[in-house]
């Protein structure tokens, strides 16, 4: 039997074409434009511990992070950054809240890009010009990181609460500042920790100017809620073609906010697919125990990087279906179950053996596609890290 496999051909479906943005540089990678919405996160470790901090930044890197964020509070922070901006696989942006000479600081230790928070930095409007000339002359970026949390005073009284209003036009202020001293490097964010108003803030700011935008939900929450939280609002404006990078906040382990943000930008066709499971809810027609048989099939395969959509099917009615659409699948019932590669049933197996067959065939179909392959002395393996 000859069953074609590989990448797909034509492009990924996607809701609306990404809006025109400036392209901006965070160290090695593009933000904005035509590049790639790259997806952040932020080191939970202190700063001051340079070790924990590399080491944490390791596995965002290999989690799949683009660009990761660390906090920069005291001095010992600051003389941190230079050995961690240094050493980071990833571009570093240093969080700069309270006291200017930070951002000064940032800049000279080789960060890529300084977050600067607008409405709690003192006398921060004063400071613009020197900062430009500042992250001009290194090549350095900004975000311009506007929260509803720490909104500056003035814009609070105007308008009662962090409305969206207020957060556009604070964020259009501090752009417009940037801009008169010809520095144009930045991106800008408008967080709120309401999904709702978070999104009208960045449909507002979207008709403002081209900037390149920071998308987020703050203080989400912990894992499921905040997951929720972030999959609505950034589904929303991306759908639209708003957003050119995303940070997933998450009370959670960093990974975690990777692994989500990377699956939302999967799920809108805005980043390759990589491994997908799909696998029925079960229901009372279900024959075998589909939760179990997804499990073990998911945890078998992780850290598989090939393009795979793997269905794991529990009845007659939707499973061969289903099956059948998928790069490899099992319908399943009466104690058996059949094996689908690319439409076409090629074997039935005992429920006992269905999930070790499906990994199998996923691994030979890693191999047949050349990803994820490393030779050994006893010929290829397929390697899942």
């Amino acid at each position: 039997m000859s069953v074609s496999l590989g990448m797909p051909s034509a492009p990924q479906p996607v809701l609306a074409p990404r809006r025109k943005t400036r392209k901006i540089k965070v160290g090695k990678v593009e933000v904005g434009g035509d590049a790639p919405i790259s997806v952040q996160s932020m080191c939970t470790t202190p700063t001051t511990d340079i070790n924990a901090t590399l080491q944490q930044i390791a596995e965002l890197t290999a989690a799949g992070c683009d660009i990761v964020r660390v906090a920069c509070p005291s001095a010992d922070d600051a003389a941190a950054l230079p050995a961690i901006a240094k050493k980071s696989q990833i571009p570093v942006i240093a969080d700069i809240h309270f006291q200017p000479k930070y951002v000064f600081a940032a800049i000279d230790a080789g960060c890529a890009a300084v977050r600067v928070n607008p409405g709690n930095i003192r006398k921060f409007d004063d400071q613009v010009k020197q900062i430009a000339r500042a992250a001009k002359d290194a090549g350095v970026s900004l975000r311009i990181g506007v929260n509803a949390g720490s909104l500056d005073k003035r814009l609070l009284e105007k308008y009662g609460k962090a409305t969206p209003e207020a957060l556009v036009e604070s964020a259009v202020w501090e752009a417009s500042l940037f801009e008169e001293h010809d520095f144009h490097d930045f991106k800008i964010s408008v967080k709120h920790n309401d999904p709702v108003i978070m999104v009208r803030a960045y449909e507002l700011l979207s008709e403002r100017g081209d900037w390149p935008l920071h998308l987020g939900v703050t203080e989400a929450g912990p894992a499921f809620q905040g997951t929720i939280k972030s999959a609505t609002a950034f589904g929303a404006l991306l759908s639209q073609g708003i957003g050119d990078t995303i940070r997933v906040s998450l009370s959670a382990p960093p990974v975690e906010e990777v692994k989500v943000g990377d699956q939302i930008l999967q799920c809108l066709g805005l980043r390759p697919r990589k491994l997908e499971i799909v696998s029925c809810p079960s229901c009372g027609r279900a024959q075998v125990d589909v939760y179990t048989l997804a499990e073990q099939v998911t945890a078998g395969l992780e850290g598989l990087t090939v393009p795979l959509r793997v269905a794991v099917m529990g009845c007659v009615v939707n499973g061969p279906g289903e099956a059948r659409e998928a790069d490899l699948g099992v319908a399943s019932g009466n104690g058996k179950g059949q094996i689908f590669v690319k439409g076409e049933v090629i074997k039935t197996v005992p429920e006992s053996q269905i999930v070790e067959t499906l990994i199998e065939e996923a691994m030979r179909i890693a191999e047949e596609m050349g990803e994820g392959v490393t030779d050994s002395a006893d010929g290829p393996t397929v390697s899942v890290s």
